[in-house]
């Protein structure tokens, strides 16, 4: 029986989803059974478990019997990354506490290079915790999100030619991984944890610079394509995302490896591949 958080999230879901087509038995801890993304998840198998990753007392109890759990915090919320490092204790606490022998943490990549990045800071130091409670813990570290090119970074398409404006430096490339595979890299690790030497894998999929990751979407879209590099200050805002793609244009700033993701992901997606599956689905 393994649980999951965040079951009907982005990580959380696709862990869930790779541990059923491998047969296993899945517990999603969710925060309301009867909404859609859970309903979902337990069609396809799952038992819902209402929890609370604030209620410790309710995941102690969610966990009880368990033979693994699968982990993610967020900053996301008014509480930022002292609300993720919170929260992240909590649950490693409820953890060991009910026992559970393995925990499967999706944490970033770089979390332990110290790169002061705050949401990468935040994700180290739920790490250190786990560690320092002595939990039998494999830390699965994505690198950028492919699905971040269709939420926040999207091209657009301007006099029949795609346009890709982003905050990143020329000619220089940056690791990507699709969410499905976080998903089944998590299972594979949680399933067998002898599958990751040493209890951390950096992961990715795939690794372009700005000028190829417009080319790509133009090649989907059977147009021209630009890259037009957008200058950090229009994160000015946002120190946290300033900090991050600041960290991008000195490389190498993600270190995965991609041999070594594909080992645990046989199926794992370059870009190209993810903007077919996209199209497709």
């Amino acid at each position: 029986m393994i649980a999951g958080l965040g079951a009907t999230g982005q990580q959380g879901g696709a862990t869930a989803r790779a541990l059923l087509e491998a047969g296993a038995d899945v517990r999603a801890l969710v925060r309301d059974p009867d909404a859609d993304a859970a309903v979902a998840v337990k069609d396809a198998g799952a038992e819902l478990v209402r929890t609370d990753a604030e209620d410790a007392e309710a995941l102690r109890a969610a966990l009880a019997g368990t033979d693994a759990l699968f982990a993610m915090t967020t900053f996301a919320g008014r509480d930022g990354t002292e609300g993720e490092v919170r929260r992240g204790r909590l649950i490693a606490d409820a953890a060991r506490d009910a026992g559970v022998p393995h925990v499967v943490y999706s944490s970033v990549g770089g979390a332990e290079r110290q790169t002061g990045i705050p949401h990468f800071e935040s994700k180290r130091r739920v790490e250190e915790h786990m560690t320092a409670l002595g939990l039998h813990t494999t830390f699965v570290r994505p690198t950028f999100f492919m699905e971040n090119f269709t939420r926040f970074l999207t091209p657009a398409t301007e006099d029949g030619v795609v346009v890709l404006r982003a905050p990143l430096a020329p000619g220089v490339p940056l690791q990507m991984v699709a969410v499905d595979d976080i998903g089944v890299a998590a299972a594979a690790a949680l399933l067998d944890p002898g599958r990751v030497p040493g209890g951390a894998i950096e992961i990715a999929g795939d690794e372009l610079t700005g000028e190829q990751i417009a080319a790509a979407f133009g090649e989907r879209a059977g147009l021209p394509s630009r890259f037009e590099p957008l200058p950090l200050d229009v994160l000015a805002d946002d120190p946290d995302q300033q900090a991050m793609f600041t960290w991008f244009t000195t490389p190498p700033s993600y270190r995965a490896d991609v041999a070594e993701t594909r080992r645990l992901v046989p199926g794992l997606k370059d870009l190209r591949a993810w903007l077919a599956a996209e199209v497709r689905s």
